[in-house]
């Protein structure tokens, strides 16, 4: 899913605010160093005394330590370009009440795209229980690799997750295992414990 492009809200800016803006942009990167980009998020009344000290509003700065902490969203990533081939896949792992699935990949020039799917039998899930079905996936290669889960969706019983691979894969996958870790939220700091992995021969 491309992303779409960034329009300033408004032509004006007041230059006496430029070497506070950089101050501010050079104390997220410190930020982030210190923190080895896992900060977390303030307790609630550290933001309140900081709302009540500074006079913001907590909503605001809620919203800022939200936004860093979700910093990984908005790095930017490969869009696949010029499609080349399908290479089928045809991996099963069964775990748990569910059957984890990956069939093919489309391979482009510039990326590979992997498809994970996941089936249950949905008589065996509370309505709850399938209302928190959706997770949030990480494909995990290796340093040589940038992957990103660009998407998913699904309905009773069936999900569908793609994943973005940059550079592109080899079109034999033989020594390579795909390991997917699943996570309860985007930041990936709650792991479920569940990892499927898909060993390629």
């Amino acid at each position: 899913m491309k992303k779409v492009p960034f329009e300033p809200p408004t032509e004006y800016y007041d230059e006496n605010l430029l070497q506070i803006d950089e101050q501010i942009c050079a104390l997220f990167k410190q930020r982030k160093e210190i923190s080895d980009k896992n900060p977390g998020f303030p307790p609630s009344e550290k933001i309140a005394d900081w709302a009540k000290k500074y006079g913001l509003y907590e909503e605001l700065l809620q919203a800022i330590f939200g936004e860093l902490r979700n910093e990984e969203h908005f790095r930017p990533y490969v869009e696949p370009e010029r499609f080349r081939k399908y290479v089928s896949i045809l991996k099963s792992v069964e775990k748990g009440e569910c059957m984890y699935t990956i069939s093919f990949m489309r391979q482009f020039e510039n990326a590979s795209v992997i498809n994970l799917i996941i089936d249950w039998e949905s008589e065996k899930f509370s309505q709850e229980d399938r209302f928190h079905r959706h997770t949030f996936w990480e494909l995990v290669l290796g340093d040589q690799y940038d992957c990103r889960m660009s998407g998913g969706g699904g309905s009773d019983g069936h999900l569908s997750y793609n994943f973005i691979v940059s550079p592109s894969l080899p079109d034999d996958l033989s020594g390579i295992d795909l390991v997917f870790k699943e996570f309860k939220t985007p930041f990936k700091d709650k792991p479920t414990g569940i990892e499927i992995a898909f060993h390629m021969y």
